[in-house]
């Protein structure tokens, strides 16, 4: 059984079909606390708690802002390091106190962040403060996955379908019309927003599909995997082709495109949480404390820490070691292995 990842999501608003229900549970449980009672999200306009140890509670996403690393997750925590990861200081102002998922940002002062009850936030000084520019408290749906092609134009996407878009740098935000799904109302969770450096936009999503669009984000088409799988996370790499990577270690590459998908040998039955191209090889994060390295995008070799924390998250760093995160924060450096 799958351990959950994500927060705070109550059963009773879950989807109808069963393969449904367990993916929302396994993304948005307590955390892998399998048997703890759900907490009761904080109510609305509420601010992040200042806290010793946000750098030590559960990390959804990370990213670099420039030189700086910033991540963010349970409770409206967003952390920062300008030391490599050494050590980390909390933003000084976040508007809420509820699950933010991921983060993007286009260069080192601009960023935004995103997560439940349709939020999303937006910095301009590298995350140390942050304003709100969206929310829902009507409909509460998540919203899993950011990205700005620019200062002005970006996407978030979300529970059931949710695309928005953006033309004012996040002032404004409009819900995306998406194809049908024979003939019934697009209703597909949507988890990772990716960019191809060739222009198409992309967004992995449950029940092996992944949305297309090559005309920037005017219209979306959805392509077949040929698996059923759920991904959780995309990438595009610098020579164009894309992997996607998910449930039960699904990992996915296509070449031309999205035409055509190809199963690439995981070597894990870990599913996949993300998917970051480093200097000189791609990386991947799954849970029991998998990762996956590859130099060319075609072979990984996958490698278990003794600790098997659920991995969310990493940053490839210059001569270190990757940085991780994980249900339980920033990582330490893997416990070394004892000799026979």
């Amino acid at each position: 059984m799958l351990k959950p990842l994500r927060a705070h999501l109550h059963a009773s608003r879950l989807g109808i079909r069963r393969q449904r229900d367990a993916l929302i549970l396994a993304l948005f449980g307590m955390g892998g606390l399998a048997h703890a009672a759900p907490e009761a999200p904080a109510p609305a306009g509420q601010s992040a708690l200042a806290s010793p140890f946000a750098s030590q509670q559960l990390i959804q996403a990370a990213t670099r802002a420039g030189q700086r690393i910033v991540a963010v997750g349970d409770q409206g925590a967003v952390i920062y390091s300008d030391d490599e990861g050494k050590s980390f200081r909390q933003a000084r102002q976040v508007p809420v106190r509820t699950m933010l998922n991921a983060v993007w940002f286009i260069d080192h002062l601009r960023g935004w962040a995103v997560g439940h009850r349709g939020v999303i936030l937006a910095t301009t000084d590298g995350g140390e403060t942050w304003s709100l520019q969206r929310q829902d408290l009507k409909a509460d749906q998540p919203l899993f996955s950011v990205y700005f092609k620019d200062k002005q134009e970006g996407w978030a996407c979300g529970l059931w379908s949710l695309l928005l878009h953006t033309q004012d740098g996040g002032q404004h935000w409009s819900p995306v019309e998406l194809p049908t799904v024979n003939g019934k109302r697009a209703d597909r969770n949507l988890y990772s927003l990716f960019a191809s450096p060739k222009g198409p936009l992309y967004v992995a999503a449950e029940q092996g599909k992944v949305l297309r669009s090559s005309d920037g984000g005017k219209t979306w088409d959805t392509l077949d995997t040929g698996s059923r799988a759920s991904f959780w996370a995309g990438l595009s790499l610098a020579d164009g082709s894309l992997i996607i990577g998910g449930l039960r270690g699904a990992l996915y590459r296509s070449t031309d495109g999205g035409e055509h998908w190809s199963p690439l040998e995981s070597k894990t039955l870990s599913s996949i949480t993300s998917l970051t191209q480093g200097p000189d090889t791609i990386h991947a994060t799954a849970l029991d404390g998998v990762t996956l390295t590859s130099p060319d995008g075609q072979h990984f070799e996958a490698h278990q820490r003794p600790d098997r924390q659920t991995l969310t998250a990493l940053i490839p760093r210059p001569q270190a070691a990757p940085l991780l995160f994980s249900r339980e924060g920033v990582l330490p450096p893997e416990p070394a292995r004892q000799g026979r």
